[in-house]
């Protein structure tokens, strides 16, 4: 059958050659008047917006999350209302260190980011595989990240800067117990947990105010690679997750996970054996354990990557009514970090493209700026307060109030047990996982070439637990260290 498009310039006009260039004679050279050639190449040069500088590559499809069980007694949050609702949604998962060429397949934790389109506007809950993260602190991210980067002067990784800062932070250890082991390089995406990681505040339609972590369980399984054969897929197809997860959706085999809450009493806070504000820690299930939410299924695969995967933007801080951010200071430095980085990458106007734009009205006063498609508000008020019926703030909408105390200083923490929850999780695994465990540490850690680096890090496998820091130095070939 005849196609009857014509080609078109992008500002519509119709195209008669598109195969050659307008020259002067056979021969050349090529006029600057060829307006079509010009706009070619000028977009093709512009055709990549800035890589995320964290979860750079990644994969992403639309599904829907469905209530399964009542939790309106802890939230007001519309989409979380009533069992059977369903809610549009837009996951993107990722590696976190590599570039957008990198492998899908390395040792990395990987991005778990969730956009629900709710009736109350969007909801995101940026997230990792991980229920924990290396630094519990916002300004020490962009020192953390640049470690996981290439060496400014080799333009290679660096095992060096790596270790430097994990053994100079032990509240990174808990993480990195849980990096090197089995579930440090899921075998899909499919097969891995998702975790909203930080602590999240949730408020019921009586204003009462609850503390909450997310957890989203497979429904395929947990399945991870080793070490040996992710080398081997890194070398032979190294996009192996995004295609994974694109032919299961295009086979009709969708992914699933089920959504449940750790759910604590505000007041619980004071008293916790952990600060339940420090993402390096996790909550015990026997003392809040889990509670079923609902249900998310990914179940289309997006029509176009760039439109959708690349343009996507998540941030933490997008809430709606009955969710709110915590104290978490990790969380209070994201709130801002993640819009600004896509105010800079996409655009100020991001929130305007179809796959972040919300499904529900927007009213606001925000105008100009760039890439601005739409009618920019039209001829509508454009200021706030004003006498000519434009939007007005809800004051239900305000957030919960909770108490605040102290003098304004640089402050960490008062909780400084790096080592008893990464000692407990080595002793949960079994013989043949602390095996790999250690391995996978030891074949890390050999390129350091500072033995201080090395004993300083073992020490802290030590604290943890004695057998665990003592297999990483036989490993490496070190004494123990002095007062160990």
């Amino acid at each position: 059958m005849e196609n009857k498009k014509k080609l078109t310039t992008s500002w519509g006009a119709p195209v008669g050659d598109n195969q050659n260039s307008i020259t002067a004679g056979h021969r050349g050279p090529t006029l600057i008047q060829d307006v079509h050639l010009l706009e070619k190449l000028a977009h093709f040069n512009r055709e990549r917006v800035p890589e995320r500088v964290v979860h750079a590559k990644g994969a992403g499809a639309h599904g829907y999350f469905e209530v399964t069980k009542d939790v309106s007694k802890f939230t007001k949050a519309d989409f979380l209302s009533k069992v059977g609702k369903r809610t549009p949604m837009f996951i993107r998962f990722s590696t976190v260190a590599g570039e957008l060429g990198s492998s899908d397949t390395v040792r990395d934790p990987r991005g778990f980011a969730v956009k629900f389109y709710t009736e109350e506007g969007n909801y995101d809950l940026v997230g990792n595989n991980t229920p924990v993260f290396f630094i519990r602190d916002a300004i020490k991210f962009p020192d953390f990240i640049h470690t996981q980067k290439r060496n400014p002067k080799t333009h290679l990784k660096n095992p060096n800067a790596v270790w430097d800062f994990w053994s100079l932070s032990p509240e990174s250890l808990h993480q990195v117990t849980i990096l090197f082991s089995d579930r440090g390089i899921p075998a899909t995406f499919r097969h891995m947990h998702g975790f909203g990681s930080h602590t999240f505040k949730w408020v019921n339609a009586a204003g009462e105010a609850y503390w909450v972590k997310y957890h989203f369980k497979t429904e395929q399984g947990i399945a991870n690679l080793a070490a040996e054969t992710a080398a081997e897929i890194t070398g032979t197809n190294p996009d192996y997750h995004i295609e994974d997860l694109h032919n299961a959706i295009e086979n009709g085999d969708y992914p699933a996970w089920r959504l449940y809450v750790q759910i604590m009493p505000l007041a619980d806070a004071d008293t916790y054996r952990w600060d339940p504000f420090d993402v390096t820690k996790v909550w015990s299930q026997k003392d809040y354990p889990l509670q079923e939410v609902g249900r998310m299924v990914l179940n289309k695969n997006p029509e176009n990557y760039f439109a959708e995967v690349e343009q996507a933007t998540f941030s933490p801080g997008n809430f709606v009514p009955g969710i709110e951010a915590s104290p978490d200071k990790m969380l209070q430095g994201r709130l801002f970090a993640y819009s600004d980085a896509h105010r800079y990458r996409v655009g100020v106007n991001h929130n305007l493209l179809p796959i972040n734009r919300p499904r529900n009205d927007v009213n606001h006063y925000q105008r100009d700026g760039q890439m601005r498609f739409d009618t920019n508000g039209g001829g509508a008020v454009y200021y706030e307060p004003n006498s000519f019926s434009g939007p007005k703030e809800t004051p239900e909408n305000n957030i919960a109030p909770y108490e605040v105390t102290g003098s304004a200083a640089s402050t960490a923490y008062s909780h400084d047990d790096h080592f008893t929850q990464a000692g407990d999780l080595y002793r949960l695994m079994s013989e043949e996982e602390r095996a790999r465990l250690v391995a996978n540490i030891v074949a890390a850690m050999k390129p350091v070439e500072r033995d201080d680096i090395k004993l300083r890090q073992i020490g802290h496998f030590l604290k943890a637990d004695r057998e665990y820091g003592t297999r990483v130095a036989e490993g490496l070939g070190l004494p123990l260290p002095v007062n160990a």
